[in-house]
């Protein structure tokens, strides 16, 4: 009879397996399908997985004119070697409808469905959807509100949370806004005691939030002690659960420079895409060191050609920004460097996501999250 590896040298080679191999092994034998659903595994996959080349998630809407269409989504390998971004895989997404992408983060796509309080968890490598409870603060609470959400993972507890802030109507804006967190390993809702800075109102709450250092980063603004408007990142620590604020750099803390500004994680720290008053121009800002608001630098500006096209900074991978040109074609800064790479034209139907690692979180939740 064939005797099984150690579990050590068979969670040695199997991390360096393709994922649709390693699940198919699941079915090699109990002892097998025990170690790749095992927390621990999945874990030790993750970190391996993280030091393999980039992956970059793309998306394309179902047609305006056909809700009843599935949302596509493309994983598209970013080598450093090759500057072209050629299609990895391609999947559609199991649910019809219309939703927005609340944010990534190792493999785990986070979605909200317009227009309710539905939310959903979606590993497509391992082909599991996972359909969050419904929140106590919604629809059934609040007549009209609007949440601000942000989703990460909190490695004090190994666990994937959403965070949603919800605030009423403006008619109801004295009320102090409600923070509700759900918890993966917990399956459930719960209201923290936590509230932003009275008066906080939020830049645009269909905004992703930047998931950095363990807290998520939003575009806020109050009043100051002499009454006037000043923007801040809003930042909320998904392990002590208690919000904090990161000051702008001085020209985008004053709402009447900028047409919008949004936030997102560059490398292990913040970056801001500013629209300037002018909107034929584009700024970004990057913050040297975490946390350290006089550490915000401009690295990047640019200006609208003479046709008025403006290209648009969509995303960023590895310190480089991405920029959306002409017709789908897509290029790459280097911020420090100012290094361009030219990468081929993916389509101008589709938008990029965010980066992409490839995990097995989801697998070892059969009681939870549904197989397709």
């Amino acid at each position: 009879m064939w005797d099984s590896p150690p579990p050590e040298i068979l969670t040695f080679v199997l991390i360096r397996l393709p994922i649709k191999s390693i699940i198919t092994c699941t079915s090699v034998s109990k002892t097998w399908k025990s170690i790749i659903q095992n927390p621990s595994f999945i874990s030790v996959h993750l970190h391996h997985s993280k030091n393999k080349h980039p992956l970059l998630l793309f998306r394309l809407p179902p047609s305006e004119h056909r809700i009843s269409d599935k949302e596509l989504y493309s994983l598209f390998c970013d080598n450093n070697n090759n500057p072209d971004l050629y299609e990895h895989t391609r999947f559609d997404f199991p649910l019809s409808g219309t939703f927005r992408v609340v944010g990534t983060c190792n493999g785990l796509v986070c979605f909200a469905m317009k227009f309710t309080d539905r939310f959903f968890f979606w590993n497509p490598l391992v082909r599991k959807l996972l359909i969050l409870p419904t929140p106590s603060v919604g629809l059934r609470t609040l007549r009209f509100y609007n949440p601000s959400i942000g989703f990460g993972f909190d490695s004090k507890t190994n666990d994937y949370k959403v965070v949603r802030i919800v605030s009423a109507s403006e008619s109801e804006s004295s009320k102090v806004p409600k923070v509700e967190v759900y918890s993966l390993a917990t399956a459930q809702w719960r209201v923290v005691t936590a509230v932003p800075p009275t008066g906080t109102a939020f830049a645009d709450k269909c905004d992703p939030h930047a998931f950095v250092n363990g807290a998520l980063h939003c575009v806020a603004s109050k009043n100051n002690f002499d009454n006037e408007i000043l923007n801040f990142i809003l930042v909320f620590d998904l392990g002590d659960e208690v919000f904090r604020e990161i000051a702008m750099p001085k020209p985008l803390d004053n709402p009447e420079n900028v047409v919008g500004v949004s936030v997102s994680a560059y490398r292990n720290s913040l970056a801001l895409i500013q629209w300037g008053v002018s909107i034929c121009c584009v700024d970004i800002w990057v913050m040297k060191w975490y946390a350290v608001a006089s550490s915000w630098t401009k690295m990047f500006s640019t200006l609208a050609d003479q046709g008025g096209f403006l290209p648009r900074p969509i995303g960023f991978k590895n310190g480089e920004v991405l920029l959306e040109m002409h017709k789908g074609q897509f290029v790459s800064r280097d911020l420090e460097t100012q290094q361009i790479k030219d990468h081929r034209t993916i389509g101008d139907k589709f938008t990029f996501v965010d980066s992409y690692v490839e995990s097995l979180v989801l697998l070892n939740k059969p009681n939870c999250a549904f197989a397709y």
